[in-house]
């Protein structure tokens, strides 16, 4: 999995490969070629005597030394560069992925496991290919020259190459068939140290509301542990394996100025031949530990690699259809032809044992407002997600201006909706940045007709930068009313032909939900509109209100005709009002 995706990523670099190829082929014949000419010099130039014999192919050396140390760097230059450009491809292909996962796959894999993989799992392979880029060529060419010379220098000697290659083969494979699991495990355990973190910080106000610090640091303290000894086994595997190595290349030395001493005292090998010899076994021995560093951080990579394959090989249940059915309106203009219908509409959750929605039919027209209402845990948010394709219906069909929802591609459906979600959220910016993802070519005029309507111009004028005002991750820097109002304003700059509100007004006072009510009125007389409510108030000039109940429409009408003939809105309607008179 791991060459598949080093393949693909890399075939967009073909040239750049190329070059690092044919720079570490050049740093590996140098490297290769110093023992040799060191050997001549120790041989014809200090032991023969041949002071310009020494001059000469000293020189050689020094040009051999430059020529492998600026291909060195040329190399390692080239391979960060193409290391990096790779890193931010793949995470570009996961951010944009995730971006097309429902919330069904969101939730499958977790939000912190999908922040892991995209930042920790995308830089171990990215450290990975570094070192490959660094040894690609060099290591192997090294390795394999470094035999061959040996051997040209000295036959007999030779046998403590077949000796020592097969020891440190075993040492590096029986250590790293034991990374292996480790690492994979560790990934794991390091989206479980997230999952925890993240839940504890959202939910620090619950934890200390609960008095439950203590029950939370021991939780924590326990998946830290868990990732600790994972961390502390690999890295004592890793440790173990340098000292094993170094051990087996300082014996295989000790051997070699042995076995050559006394093969030079009978005079069967010159004393050049020796130092060469000497300088190819640790060559060799330093191609196998370059190679070793590459083979501990591949079992680690391997394990992300399998959980990015995860994500991209996943197919978002919901998707764009294979024929698409058509565009929008152009300019979204054509509000004649935005009525909602629901048609028989069932959704049940993947696993679950009762639909959350049963045959659910409804037509919300062009210029009204549909109104949603009933108990918690009714279907009502679910019945506004299943519009723009959030979630999908289970059975049944839903269209738009006739037009079945399905049969269109999302960015075309979802860009003739303007919703406002039951939690309220911005993002980090400014005022002015949140409102314009309504509309991104809003001048500062529109943006303060949204605010007016929204009821928000006020607080918004006394911040001390007006629209330029930051906004901290989520809005937190705002209280719950004021982030429910800036995305209502969000909303109505879109100027979309359906708007669906989904408790959008829970936040406000009776006062200002009565004025901005009246002031959004006539911005979505031509639109088609959709509100979830609690409050009976909110919705008395609906021209149409759905009553629900274990997500089934039990009754729909005008609030007159729901309070004359539907026992469970009068019941919703009775109870609110007793609510409003209790002092």
């Amino acid at each position: 999995m791991l060459i598949g995706l080093m393949s693909r990523l890399l075939s967009a670099h073909k040239g750049s490969v190329l070059a690092i190829a044919v720079l570490q082929l050049v740093q590996a014949t140098a490297n290769l070629l110093l023992p040799t000419l060191n050997a001549a010099i120790i041989d014809d130039g200090i032991i023969g005597g041949d002071k310009g014999e020494i001059l000469h192919l000293g020189g050689w050396m020094a040009g051999i030394a430059a020529v492998q140390v600026i291909t060195a760097i040329a190399a390692g230059y080239l391979g960060a560069v193409v290391a990096m450009e790779i890193g931010g491809q793949l995470r570009q292909e996961l951010f944009a992925k995730v971006q097309s996962f429902s919330s069904q796959e969101v939730s499958a894999f977790g939000a912190p496991s999908l922040v892991t993989r995209a930042t920790n799992d995308v830089a171990q392979i990215q450290n990975l290919a570094i070192l490959v880029f660094i040894m690609l060529i060099a290591a192997p060419a090294i390795f394999i020259g470094g035999i061959v010379l040996a051997v040209h220098q000295d036959v007999v000697l030779s046998w403590i190459v077949v000796v020592v290659i097969p020891v440190l083969t075993v040492i590096m494979t029986v250590i790293v068939r034991r990374l292996i699991p480790l690492y994979r495990q560790g990934q794991g355990l390091l989206d479980r140290i997230g999952r925890v973190l993240r839940e504890q910080i959202i939910g620090a106000n619950v934890i200390r509301g609960f008095v439950r610090q203590d029950h939370e640091i021991r939780r924590f303290d326990e998946a830290n542990k868990d990732l600790t000894r994972n961390n502390l086994k690999s890295a004592l595997l890793v440790a173990a394996m340098m000292p094993m190595i170094m051990f087996v290349v300082n014996l295989s030395s000790v051997f070699v100025v042995w076995f050559g001493g006394h093969r030079i005292d009978a005079g069967e090998m010159r004393l050049g031949a020796l130092t060469a010899f000497i300088a190819y076994i640790l060559q060799i021995l330093i191609a196998i530990m370059m190679a070793m560093y590459v083979f501990m951080t591949a079992p680690r990579a391997a394990a992300c690699a399998e959980r990015i394959r995860e994500v991209l090989d996943t197919e978002p249940a919901i998707a764009d259809p294979a024929t698409p059915a058509g565009s929008a309106p152009a300019g979204k203009t054509a509000h004649s032809g935005s009525t909602v219908g629901f048609r028989n509409v069932s959704f049940a959750y993947p696993g679950a044992e009762a639909p959350v929605l049963d045959g659910v039919s409804f037509t919300a027209r062009t210029g009204t407002t549909t109104a949603i209402i009933g108990a918690t845990g009714s279907g009502k948010t679910t019945l506004l997600n299943l519009l723009p394709r959030f979630l999908d219906a289970t059975t049944g069909g839903i269209s738009i201006g006739g037009r079945n929802v399905r049969a269109m591609p999302l960015e075309v459906l979802r860009d003739l909706i303007a919703m406002v979600p039951q939690q309220s959220y911005l993002f980090t910016g400014t005022v002015a940045d949140n409102l314009r993802l309504g509309s991104p070519a809003a001048d500062e005029p529109e943006l303060w007709q949204a605010l007016e309507a929204a009821q928000a111009a006020d607080f918004v004028r006394a911040l001390p930068l007006g629209l330029e005002a930051p906004v901290s991750q989520g809005g937190t820097n705002f209280s719950g009313g004021e982030r429910q109002r800036l995305c209502i304003a969000r909303a109505l700059l879109k100027k979309a032909p359906v708007y669906l509100f989904d408790d959008s007004f829970s936040a406000l006072d009776y006062g200002t939900d009565v004025r901005l009510r009246a002031a959004i009125e006539p911005l979505l007389r031509s639109a088609t509109v959709l509100i979830v409510a609690e409050r009976v108030s909110t919705i008395v000039d609906a021209g149409l209100i759905l009553v629900l109940e274990d997500g089934r429409v039990v009754a729909q009408g005008t609030h007159s005709e729901l309070m004359e003939s539907s026992p469970s809105y009068q019941e919703i309607a009775d109870s609110q009002l007793v609510l409003e008179e209790t002092p």
